[in-house]
């Protein structure tokens, strides 16, 4: 769930000229929107083992395809955020307007949270993306006590100039509202705020990413918003308004629908999410 909005206040535009529903995306990436018999009931899980991090180590060779790219992974909220409500509740300028600066994120009805679901993903995509030769960089690594702010993350990846920036989240939406999206910066000109020259690009990397998740995973787009599409465009989000290269926000699924959390808590599915994502970045990136 992005961090500077309300899950149960989702905006949606379907757009024109891109996938158009999950059978558009079948054809295109096979779509399946089955999910695997290992996962848990998340109604029953009371704890899910999350994955230990390791550091990568740095690729030798020359000729990997994504040499000399620079990636930034942006792992929504943090499991600290809710120990410090008093810092994220203070408001920052994101162009358009001041919103908070970070949030606590959503959880399954057992207790899995967002926080520890976009961490974990996070660092497995991280892990695929260098072993392609990538130089990937987290905005944050559970290594603070909150945040940080939404202005901040933003400025992590406009500071590394990276070719391609992805917000990791997951929803917080009414159950029965199933599948992923990703969310893609509006046209945005107003005070800190200018999208212009991200707006396309930013479309290409969300549509990439948006099949090769469908592929990877064999689930649908969100069939509550985006038309199908699994994309949707936003103007209200300070890490999208205020970034200088391109981003996308990804919602990997619905927390707050049992079957979609049992997808999420799944450890061999979150890979398959992270397969995606990486997929879709270097289909992005290789042109």
């Amino acid at each position: 769930m992005p961090y500077d909005q309300r899950k149960t206040r989702t905006r949606t535009r379907a757009l024109a000229g891109t996938l158009t529903a999950c059978a558009a995306l079948s054809a295109l990436a096979g779509c399946g929107g089955g999910s695997p018999s290992a996962a848990p009931d998340a109604k029953t899980t009371t704890s899910v083992p999350t994955r230990t991090p390791s550091t990568p180590s740095t690729p030798s060779s020359g000729g990997l395809p994504l040499t000399g790219r620079t990636i930034v992974i942006d792992p929504g909220h943090n499991p600290g955020n809710f120990r410090h409500s008093q810092e994220i509740n203070q408001k920052v300028d994101i162009g358009t307007g001041r919103k908070e600066c970070d949030a606590t994120g959503t959880s399954t009805n057992a207790g899995y949270t967002e926080a520890a679901f976009t961490l974990d993903v996070s660092h497995r995509l991280r892990d695929l993306l260098t072993a392609q030769g990538a130089k990937v960089l987290l905005t944050h690594d559970a290594d603070r006590p909150f945040g940080p702010c939404i202005d901040e993350r933003a400025r992590t990846g406009n500071a590394a100039r990276a070719d391609a920036v992805v917000s990791v989240h997951a929803d917080g939406s009414a159950t029965g509202n199933r599948g992923f999206h990703v969310i893609l910066p509006a046209q945005v000109s107003s005070g800190a705020a200018d999208t212009t020259k991200i707006v396309g690009p930013s479309r290409e990397l969300g549509e990439a990413i948006a099949a090769h998740f469908a592929r990877a995973t064999g689930t649908a787009p969100a069939n509550y918003l985006g038309g199908g599409t699994g994309l949707d465009v936003r103007d209200d989000l300070g890490g999208l308004n205020l970034s200088t290269v391109p981003k996308v926000f990804v919602e990997c699924g619905n927390m707050r629908d049992p079957k979609d959390a049992a997808l999420l808590t799944n450890a061999a599915w979150r890979q398959k999410a992270a397969q995606g994502m990486a997929d879709g970045i270097g289909t992005y990136l290789k042109g």
